[in-house]
């Protein structure tokens, strides 16, 4: 572990979502003050939508935590249920027994809690997270909850999260009364690359780091453009590249770490071979040479690849084997060729 290595209390990278550790970039911010305004004036039903790995859980979490001592709060997980589950799982969120398995009388133990909660002075927040996973049937259950209400105000407020296939779900015909009843959209984009700097530099102060930069600006730039600005994919490779300074004795991540943890964690590497049972090309049209020009590569696989490449003119093409094979010893010649240079960057 690299916490004492580095001189972190705590680790800053880590995979749960935490909300002492949420970067609020300005996409980040809009989405939170969106959010928060809508529970304030007590708007009913928001939504965030955001693709998988972006923060969602995290700034909802921040979120919660501002409304801890005014509002009774249900985060759901469970999202591939039928109605009646969803019920069942709501209801055993707010801390509910219930072995009734009849729909109207989960309904009914469900408007005595929001009742109750409302005559007291607090809210009812209801974070629906994974949205997309559910079906039309309970989204139209989500909608009639929110049929609770008074003349002066809703009971409760329900927040929809989830991926783009939520809003592709929503848009759909049959879901027109829940849809027209969502009063805020919310969204949250990659982190540019000046914000990526920013998110790592966030969280390693957080976790207690007060040091020098533990990025080289190279490293970083390539992390940034490597994860997409996607903060899951930032925390996994900063975690690695961390992880793999301190095995190395090294105080500052170098790009050359950067690139050795981002081919260790390509899970290309592990597909199936099927990809490579490739159709026969045509008689009269010669087959691309994928390894154009030859003279680029390092001098081992220039000469296996000739060799293997000097094949039979009547038969004029490698079988599956032949080039699973073939596949298989150039990529272990490139990775030997790219280890050597690697640990020549690292040790210069």
């Amino acid at each position: 572990m690299f916490l004492d290595f580095f001189g972190l209390k705590e680790q800053p990278f880590g995979v749960t979502p935490d909300p002492r550790y949420l970067y609020l970039s300005p996409g980040h911010r809009e989405a939170l003050a969106s959010l928060y305004y809508g529970i304030e004036a007590n708007r009913g039903f928001m939504s965030l939508i955001a693709p998988p790995g972006m923060g969602k859980t995290t700034l909802l979490f921040h979120l919660l935590t501002k409304f801890d001592r005014t509002a009774r709060t249900a985060f759901l997980f469970q999202t591939q249920c039928s109605s009646r589950e969803f019920m069942r799982f709501l209801l055993a969120e707010l801390g509910i027994e219930s072995e009734s398995q009849d729909f109207v009388r989960m309904h009914e133990q469900f408007n005595r809690c929001l009742v109750q909660e409302a005559r007291s002075g607090k809210r009812f927040i209801v974070v629906i997270d994974e949205a997309q996973n559910l079906d039309a049937s309970v989204l139209e259950t989500v909608r009639l909850l929110s049929d609770f209400e008074t003349p002066q105000a809703k009971l409760m407020q329900i927040i929809l999260v989830g991926q783009p296939a939520l809003a592709d779900k929503l848009a759909s015909p049959s879901l027109l009364q829940l849809r027209q009843r969502i009063t805020s959209v919310s969204g949250l984009s990659p982190l540019s690359k000046e914000e990526t700097g920013k998110f790592i530099d966030h969280r390693l102060k957080v976790a207690g780091y007060q040091g020098t930069k533990l990025f080289a600006p190279d490293a970083q730039d390539l992390i940034a453009q490597a994860s997409e600005g996607i903060p899951r994919q930032i925390n996994n490779y900063c975690f690695h590249a961390l992880s793999l300074a301190c095995a190395m004795g090294q105080r500052v991540v170098d790009i050359g770490m950067v690139h050795e943890i981002l081919h260790d964690l390509d899970i290309t590497r592990f597909q199936s071979e099927l990809g490579s049972h490739l159709p026969r090309p045509a008689v009269n049209e010669p087959p691309a040479d994928p390894f154009h020009p030859v003279e680029e590569l390092p001098g081992a696989i220039r000469q296996h690849v000739r060799q293997t490449m000097s094949i039979d003119s009547a038969n004029d093409y490698l079988s599956p084997a032949e080039a699973i094979e073939h596949m298989r010893d150039v990529a272990r010649l490139l990775h030997n060729w790219r280890s050597g240079s690697g640990r020549g960057r690292h040790s210069a």
